[in-house]
């Protein structure tokens, strides 16, 4: 059944090759467990004491609570996948709780690095100092995830209107605007990448030196790379623009639902953890000028 599962969230939730992965993994080592503890049993025969002894031997392992929670979240999706095939009459997930994890904010880079980043850091004027400016603007200009900006082609962009149409996860699509300061830099990019690159039938925007897309380890390696030399936050990656995105449009007093709508969020609370970012500048605020204070 595990195969039938991978395949429904393949083909008909539509998940990303990211999220199937994680499914498998934590799947597979769940089938390692029934293998080696007891063997007698398949995940359809699984009851609530052998899923929680599993859970119990995760955590003295030392796994990190958010880790196991993810593992209990997929298997809580695969037994709803065989409660609704009916396979099995009784769902043992049911009375599995998650782990309580301390909650951490999101890292997101001081709007005065971004500034002196963006608008001071002299780039190459090459294929390359291009590329890298332009990526690390549309990042900051959109919140797009690393695995839509890869994907980005050229029929997505609108430079007339602004605005870039964004496939995101479970192939759902948006449209975000973006500063017409980056057209000029948009514009320049494409000049000399299709000058000097041999552009293949693909239509991507963002391609290596030889014309093939640009992949993940490429991009986060840019990324990395102009945050470390010129920004003082921790985390350096594109997910960390993302957050600054975020993180930046609250402060300037953008409504929650429309960040979360930009940012393509199913729901409000994944949107909500940026205003804690938010809410410490206010209580700044408020202790710099309350008398009370």
């Amino acid at each position: 059944m595990v195969e039938s599962f991978l395949k429904y969230l393949k083909y008909e939730k539509r998940v990303s090759k990211h999220t199937l992965t994680a499914y498998q993994n934590d799947l597979d080592q769940f089938l390692s467990f029934l293998k080696e503890v007891f063997p007698d049993h398949l995940p359809e025969t699984s009851d609530y004491g052998i899923i929680r002894s599993w859970i119990i031997q995760l955590v003295d392992s030392g796994i990190k609570p958010t880790s196991v929670n993810r593992k209990i979240a997929s298997l809580k999706t695969f037994y709803k996948f065989l409660m609704r095939q009916e396979v099995i009459k009784k769902n043992p997930m049911t009375k599995i709780r998650v782990l309580k994890t301390q909650k951490r904010l999101p890292s997101f880079v001081k709007e005065a690095d971004m500034v002196n980043l963006l608008d001071h850091v002299v780039f190459d004027d090459t294929l390359e100092g291009w590329r890298d400016k332009l990526i690390l603007e549309l990042f900051y200009a959109t919140g797009i995830r690393l695995s839509e900006l890869i994907k980005l082609k050229e029929s997505q962009l609108d430079i007339r209107s602004h605005t870039i149409k964004v496939l995101g996860k479970r192939n759902k699509e948006r449209v975000i605007p973006f500063h017409k300061s980056i057209v000029p830099i948009l514009k320049e990019y494409q000049q000399i990448r299709n000058k000097e690159v041999n552009m293949k039938k693909h239509g991507f925007v963002f391609v290596t030196d030889n014309g093939d897309p640009c992949y993940p380890m490429m991009v986060y390696r840019i990324v990395k790379k102009y945050l470390n030399d010129n920004t003082t936050s921790e985390k350096r990656s594109p997910h960390v623009l993302r957050h600054t995105y975020a993180t930046h449009l609250l402060n300037k007093g953008a409504e929650i639902n429309a960040v979360k709508d930009l940012l393509g969020h199913s729901s409000l609370a994944a949107t909500q953890v940026y205003t804690h970012n938010s809410m410490e500048k206010i209580k700044k605020a408020y202790d710099q000028a309350h008398p009370k204070a």
